[in-house]
């Protein structure tokens, strides 16, 4: 479809609000901050205390309403597109880990100080549960790069090449679909600010496009999700352990980039230079099916102190 159709995925008209309630606390703000894919697109805003979140989707957009200021139990959202009551709620349960044993996690990764002080700073923060698409097209995007210009792109992408849903008194454009990608130009691409990157966003859009099968991914084991996401040009290792970690909510990858490698270094290695296969050996010792949630946790602890 060319940028700017309209799209024909169901009305824009917003529901009513819905409340949810969590069975354990949630950090929003450190959730949606922490470099995952709504770190990306999401829009955050904050009035007279109350947190405004929106994003889009292949399907439609969300929107969710809470009182700003620590781990939060519960919200209200409302849907726009092509969504159900019931799809609705899926959507916001699996993206945000609603049903994720919490005390279980943090008893598994709170194995050490630097671990348990991660923990009480950013306590509930949630690994979240992405698209598969959508994920893979943010983190091939990611590559060496820094989170104000992957945001830049990523919502470049969005705001030219995605459906318009009509909501009555605004337009809203959708995520891009892989097939919408695989049609722009390696230089359309570059002008929406990709950079190097685009040829690997075509690449890997033109591969989803034409036959990967993103979603048999989940039926994978780690080892096999892996290897077929890195056969993919464009897609190296610390890439491939995002996607499975927030697409595939695959917990055992432990995505490894400056951030991630620096802190391990100092922190479990007495600042020694450790090699990436050192890392991954001693993350799935350390903090086993659950060293996905430690890596998030270590991941923004890093980023904030700099």
């Amino acid at each position: 479809m060319k940028a700017g159709a309209v799209s024909t995925k169901g009305s824009g008209k917003g529901t009513a609000w819905s409340t949810i309630r969590t069975r354990f606390p949630i950090n929003m703000k450190a959730s949606l901050d922490s470099g995952q894919p709504l770190t990306f697109h999401s829009v955050y805003t904050i009035t007279n205390g109350t947190a405004h979140v929106s994003y889009v989707t292949g399907r439609g957009a969300i929107e969710l309403e809470y009182k700003e200021g620590g781990p939060t139990s519960s919200f209200r959202y409302r849907y726009h597109g092509d969504y159900t009551p019931a799809s609705a709620r899926s959507e916001v349960v699996r993206r945000f880990g609603l049903e994720d044993d919490m005390p279980a996690i943090y008893s598994r990764i709170g194995t050490d100080r630097h671990m348990k002080g991660a923990i009480g700073r950013h306590y509930g923060l949630r690994v979240t549960h992405n698209e598969p698409w959508e994920t893979t097209l943010c983190f091939v995007i990611s590559q060496f790069n820094n989170v104000k210009r992957i945001k830049g792109i990523v919502r470049n992408l969005v705001n030219t090449y995605g459906d318009v849903m009509d909501t009555g008194d605004k337009s809203t454009r959708l995520f891009p679909s892989a097939e919408t990608i695989s049609n722009v130009s390696v230089k359309d691409l570059k002008k929406a600010g990709a950079g190097f990157r685009a040829k690997y966003i075509k690449s890997v859009a033109t591969a989803v496009a034409g036959g990967v099968d993103l979603e048999g991914i989940h039926n994978m084991d780690y080892d096999e999700a892996k290897s077929m996401l890195m056969s993919m040009d464009g897609i190296g290792d610390k890439v491939a352990d995002c996607i499975l970690l927030m697409g595939y909510k695959k917990l055992g990858a432990f995505p490894i980039d400056v951030w991630v490698k620096r802190s391990m270094e100092k922190l479990y290695f007495d600042n020694k230079k450790t090699s990436i296969d050192a890392i991954h050996d001693f993350a799935d010792e350390q903090w086993g099916d659950y060293a996905g949630y430690a890596q998030q946790y270590l991941f923004h602890n890093a980023r904030l102190q700099g």
